[in-house]
């Protein structure tokens, strides 16, 4: 049976002192509506708006409350057939996500299935019991496991303290890649962390002060973090990370000083990023959005009725690109590194993808340059080369390079160019 999460009086009134979610009034004005535009056009338009994209995107318009029924009606029926169709195959983070779309906020002709957040329940603690028998190695990643104690939280699920305590500490190796810690992982810690506290402060959940205390010097720990990763120009970590980021600093203001970070700056910089094509993946144009709107995930109410607001941006769908002339060729040099390196130069279309060289170089010699991959929310995966597949329990994974230098972006969007070395180097994440 379910917990009951009544309310009672004391708690009601500690949650009216609970600290403002917000830093500072630091979204786009309506003057600068035009710069979301692309972001829109991504999300709405894009041939890959489907899956766990599609959960992205219907849980961003749902946050910042645009509104256009039959968009919202189509980004539901496309997050429920993925739901149907692969059902317990979802990872924790993909379930969790779906049911924080799906639950954003509640239309009157709208059920939601309860039963979602037991399923999430279970593989979180699946999630768990990998950790305890491989090494502390979730069976995904922390993200995701940000994620899915996030949609617990919101959902009165059910939840260990005791190992959020255990396995969330901030010196935890798995918010680290290569040794360079993740921004969007900590950022997402910092959102389930926050709300966690606050179910202990409003009284929804029980907490011995020996437990609870320790989420306080977590979310600081991990906010310093993040903010140690704050580059000149306002972005933190990189373009991908800024947007949990800035939602991470929304609700976190009382455990950093107000000149630690300058939120305009950071939008801003966003906002000059957007026309370059930065966000021309639907995931990427769905996590920004709701940073540059002020919202976060810890806005998700299930029990409110979706509000929205005078977010009328006139978006029209792209028409046929004009005639061009025949594309022209160019050509990169491709390495594939494991034990030794096997380089090959490989001509592609002027304009390709990352991936369209890996498939190229396939053509020519499968055994030593063929490769499988799945689809995920951003896009195609890379998890196994030579017959070597990516494996969290042992920490490895495949990693891009472009002259020695790791790439922010994935296979499928990477655009590369001519005389470019490529590479792909099986890592082994710090243990």
């Amino acid at each position: 049976m379910r917990q009951s999460h009544q309310l009672p009086l004391v708690g009601l009134l500690l949650f009216f002192l609970i600290p403002s979610q917000r830093c500072e009034i630091c979204e786009v004005s309506k003057e600068k509506y035009f710069y979301l535009n692309p972001l829109l056009s991504t999300m709405i338009y894009s041939n890959y708006t489907y899956g766990t994209q599609a959960a992205n995107v219907l849980l961003s318009l749902r946050l910042v409350g645009m509104r256009n029924q039959s968009l919202e009606q189509q980004m539901i029926q496309r997050v429920k057939d993925n739901l149907e169709r692969k059902g317990p195959n979802l990872s924790s983070g993909q379930l969790a996500l779906t049911i924080l779309a799906l639950g954003a906020c509640r239309n009157p002709d709208e059920s939601f299935d309860s039963h979602l957040a037991d399923l999430l329940e279970k593989k979180f603690q699946a999630e768990i019991e990998n950790m305890e028998a491989h090494n502390g190695n979730p069976l995904t990643n922390y993200y995701q496991l940000s994620l899915d104690v996030l949609a617990l939280c919101l959902f009165n699920g059910n939840y260990s303290i005791t190992e959020i305590v255990e396995y969330f500490t901030p010196e935890n190796k798995n918010y680290y890649f290569g040794g360079q810690f993740s921004v969007d992982t900590g950022g997402m810690a910092v959102l389930a962390l926050t709300c966690v506290r606050r179910s202990i402060i409003n009284g929804q959940i029980k907490a011995d002060k020996e437990n609870s205390k320790p989420i306080d010097n977590y979310i600081e720990t991990l906010v310093k973090k993040i903010l140690f990763e704050k580059k000149e120009n306002g972005l933190i970590g990189n373009i991908y990370s800024t947007g949990e980021a800035m939602q991470a600093l929304f609700v976190s203001s009382n455990y950093y000083n107000e000149n630690e970070w300058n939120c305009p700056q950071t939008q801003d910089t966003v906002l000059k990023e957007i026309p370059r094509g930065a966000f021309s993946m639907p995931t990427a144009a769905a996590q920004i959005l709701p940073a540059l709107m002020g919202k976060t995930y810890l806005d998700v109410n299930k029990d409110a009725p979706c509000v929205y607001d005078n977010f009328n941006i006139s978006i029209h769908e792209p028409g046929p690109a004009p005639p061009t002339k025949l594309p022209s060729v160019i050509t990169v040099h491709y390495s594939v590194q494991i034990n030794e390196t096997y380089s090959t130069d490989v001509t592609v279309l002027n304009g390709s993808v990352f991936l369209d060289v890996m498939e190229e170089a396939q053509k020519q010699n499968e055994t030593i340059f063929g490769f499988t991959m799945e689809e995920s929310s951003w896009g195609p995966y890379i998890t196994s080369v030579q017959g070597l597949r990516a494996n969290n329990n042992d920490r490895t994974y495949w990693e891009l390079l472009s002259g020695g230098n790791p790439l922010s972006q994935g296979a499928g969007s990477y655009v590369v160019h001519d005389g470019e070395n490529l590479e792909e180097e099986s890592f082994c994440k710090i243990p």
